[in-house]
């Protein structure tokens, strides 16, 4: 078991930024509750500095102790920034590659009717005036149907023939406004125009199209570079972090003492939870990649089966229902969290346990296993109004749940989502790991 007051020092020191796991959830009113977790309502926010990492770490021998202080670093300062990168880079990519390509569709259709009049020219030459011609249709369709009488009045009231044309292409000009079949396009090269000045205009119109579709490719494709060198340095140093992590694996034996062993082994959980992460997601693309599953001592364990996003099994590890039909938790809360985790290694979990306070009951209904004995992957249940490992105060009304990525005796490291967490997952050590209910398979 670890000294109180090291646990105190490395919670403040490795507890990344954190407030509310739902704090949207306060503006809702008690009648409609949300399946949301946990708000803090009484927690002293504490940074992460390398002052303080450094001072957990003394007497540590310099090249493992600066290995300890640079996997934190890439796991809660370098990776996030470079994934927000990536990530804004990738969406400016996605805006300049549609907007280039409606100006291509814009440039294909433009160049389509170009080839469509100029079909008509070489049929019926440059003079053809449609418009007359598009009148007499009309007049034709109309003497033939329900609007005869229609027709006979314009012509019983038309004084010459020139009189009769203008007041059916009025007549015409109406029936495509009510009938809303006008365009922009279409009034800038309406029939109005003769086909000369239609096929000069089309040809103007194709000329800037292939200026702007030329010029919104380049944009693309720049954009596409860029979003592809964000991605390149986030890999690298996600590359960077699982050499140090394997590094930092292999010496950790060497410490000595408890505070540096455990700043060491969360450091370890902390990148490998990311890595986990990033493999998630990759999975979700590509279904036939398998993941890789963590021990409770921190040793990456195979998994060459692929982990299903969602549904999991319709039983869960004990025979029971698992109770899981989807994602059915708000986003980035820390009920969505233990359910994206939890699919992540494998395990069973359901759709609908409710608020976080509630999953212990919601789970026990089931038939999973609940008990106060902490072990890997298990979810942690913090009641309403309950002390998260005396930090904070989970939400009177929602409670909280986490995730337990570590496990030494009476301590446990966790991995949390909320809203208010300055990153999704979170991660914090609690060394009362036996004031809480855990639900297993």
């Amino acid at each position: 078991m670890l000294k109180q007051k090291w646990i105190s020092a490395a919670s403040s020191m490795l507890l990344a930024t954190a407030t509310v796991c739902g704090a949207a959830a306060m503006s809702m009113t008690a009648s409609v509750p949300q399946a949301q977790a946990s708000t803090q309502s009484d927690y002293q926010q504490a940074s992460a500095t390398e002052a303080d990492l450094k001072s957990q770490l003394a007497g540590v021998d310099s090249d493992l102790a600066n290995q300890i202080l640079e996997l934190n670093d890439l796991t809660n300062n370098k990776i996030p920034a470079a994934q927000a990168a990536a990530q804004n880079a990738q969406q400016g990519a996605d805006q300049a590659k549609s907007l280039a390509q409606a100006t291509s569709d814009r440039l294909a259709a433009a160049q389509k009717d170009k080839s469509d009049l100029e079909a008509k020219i070489k049929k019926t030459g440059v003079d053809f005036d449609d418009a007359k011609a598009g009148v007499a249709a009309q007049a034709r369709e109309s003497f033939h149907g329900s609007h005869a009488a229609d027709v006979m009045d314009v012509v019983t009231k038309s004084g010459t023939t020139k009189d009769f044309v203008d007041k059916m292409q009025s007549s015409a000009a109406v029936t495509r406004s009510e009938a809303n079949a006008a365009d922009a396009d279409a009034n800038t090269l309406g029939t109005s125009m003769n086909r000369k000045q239609r096929l000069n205009a089309i040809e103007t119109q194709i000329s800037k199209l292939k200026d702007q579709a030329d010029s919104q490719a380049a944009s693309a494709q720049q954009a596409a570079e860029s979003a592809q060198a964000q991605q390149s340095s986030l890999q690298a140093l996600r590359d960077q972090g699982a050499q140090a992590r394997a590094s930092l694996e292999a010496q950790k034996s060497s410490l000595t003492t408890q505070s540096s062993q455990q700043a060491a082994q969360l450091a370890i959980l902390q990148s490998q939870v990311d890595a986990e992460n990033e493999q998630f997601g990759n999975q979700q693309a590509d279904p036939t990649q398998g993941t890789s599953q963590q021990g409770s001592a921190g040793n990456v364990q195979s998994n060459p089966s692929p982990v299903a996003a969602a549904p999991s099994p319709v039983y869960g590890g004990g025979g029971h229902p698992s109770g899981d039909s989807g994602n059915a938790y708000p986003p980035r809360q820390c009920t969505e969290w233990a359910y994206l985790r939890r699919h992540q290694l494998g395990l069973p979990v359901g759709s609908y346990f409710g608020n976080g306070g509630s999953w212990a009951n919601s789970a026990r209904a089931l038939g999973y296993q609940v008990d106060r004995t902490p072990s890997y992957g298990a979810i942690v249940v913090f009641y309403p109004g309950q002390s998260v490992g005396g930090h904070w105060i989970a939400d009177p009304y929602y409670g909280h749940v986490a995730i337990v990525e570590g496990v030494w005796g009476n301590t446990i490291a966790i991995s949390e989502g909320g809203t208010g967490f300055a990153t999704f997952p979170a991660n914090e050590v609690l060394n009362d790991a036996y004031n809480y209910e855990y639900i297993h398979n």
